[in-house]
């Protein structure tokens, strides 16, 4: 199923007891290195802010979350049920990211706990760093790297292509989805794209209106799907056996829909010419952990850290866009978005 990204996530205030504004010195919790700037605007705003650079597991963030009525995280911290029903004074979450598929937003409604993310505001790099891949992995630049770095001259146009009129599948159309097609249109690509919900295209772009239509016709399928549960192993054997031989598989949504497995398999088989993982089932819970995964070492592989979005310019956006909300929410208990 290839549902649209989120929109922004403002869960109801539950039954459980309705917000009231925050007096006195109220405490706010960032984790994973949010941007300064959401730590700042939190001071100025009248905040004690603890900032932690690494995400917590389940019980040191119940731990740490008491007497905290602002919590901001971005992908790798979980916020179970387990967690919301002990945190007694908390009335907000921040999800400094686009998406909010690590927290439990019904619990959240029970314990009238509101939520916020940014599902828009790190679209133009993601976007980018996509279109970037799409090029490289075209003009085959991961093993031409390698080979010089190893001390091998390898010029050749075997394999190396233009990305000007080749067809570019995006599955996933919303807003992350639109700006590459926008983008790949304006050098010359083809667009198809496959989304359950209603698009209009941009430019020139084709709608398909299943996601096997799509893949037959790609020369680079770019996945930009949420994460619910309907979405995991969306690319599978099926999926990757009908691809076009010779095309490329970028992943820059969530790290459950692309059977690893399989896709290695396609890439040393040599049915695809290449692949660029950005998200993964299992990620470290911090910079600088130890990551194992199974297309490590292939040539034709793009690996990058969950970095899509993680632009400076991005995650100053982001930081300020939740950072104002929970502000607002915080003195009024509202989940509107300011204007």
């Amino acid at each position: 199923m290839t549902p649209a990204p989120h929109a922004p996530t403002r869960t109801p205030l539950a039954a459980a007891g309705p917000s009231r504004p925050l007096t006195g010195r109220p405490r706010a919790l960032l984790l994973e290195g949010v941007h300064p700037e959401a730590a700042a605007l939190l001071h100025r705003a009248g905040f004690d802010v603890d900032d932690h650079r690494g995400a917590l597991g389940e019980d040191a963030l119940i731990a740490a979350i008491r007497g905290v009525q602002v919590l901001g995280i971005r992908s790798r911290t979980r916020v179970s049920r387990r967690v919301l029903h002990a945190a007694g004074d908390l009335q907000a979450v921040g999800a400094f990211c686009t998406g909010t598929d690590q927290i439990d937003l019904q619990a959240a409604t029970e314990r009238g706990v509101a939520v916020f993310n940014a599902p828009h505001a790190n679209g133009r790099s993601v976007a980018e760093l996509a279109l970037a891949e799409v090029i490289a992995l075209t003009r085959r630049l991961p093993e031409r790297n390698a080979a010089a770095h190893a001390g091998v001259w390898d010029k050749s146009a075997t394999g190396s292509h233009e990305v000007r009129g080749r067809c570019l599948g995006i599955v996933g159309y919303g807003a992350i989805g639109t700006q590459l097609s926008v983008l790949a249109e304006a050098l010359g690509m083809d667009v198809v794209f496959h989304d359950l919900a209603e698009r209009a295209p941009v430019g020139r772009a084709r709608r398909c209106e299943t996601l096997h239509e799509l893949l037959v016709q790609a020369d680079a399928v770019s996945l930009h799907v949420d994460g619910r549960p309907q979405n995991a192993g969306l690319i599978g054997e099926a999926q990757l056996a009908a691809m076009r031989p010779g095309s490329v598989l970028l992943n820059l949504s969530r790290g459950s829909v692309v059977d690893l497995a399989a896709l290695r398999r396609h890439l040393t088989s040599g049915h695809l010419a290449g692949a660029a993982i950005d998200v993964f089932p299992d990620e470290p819970s911090a910079a600088g952990r130890p990551f194992t995964n199974p297309l490590r070492g292939l040539p034709n592989v793009l690996l990058t850290p969950h970095v899509g979005g993680s632009t400076q310019e991005a995650q100053r956006e982001i930081a300020v866009s939740v950072a104002n909300r929970l502000v607002s929410h915080a003195r009024t208990t509202t989940t509107a978005r300011a204007a």
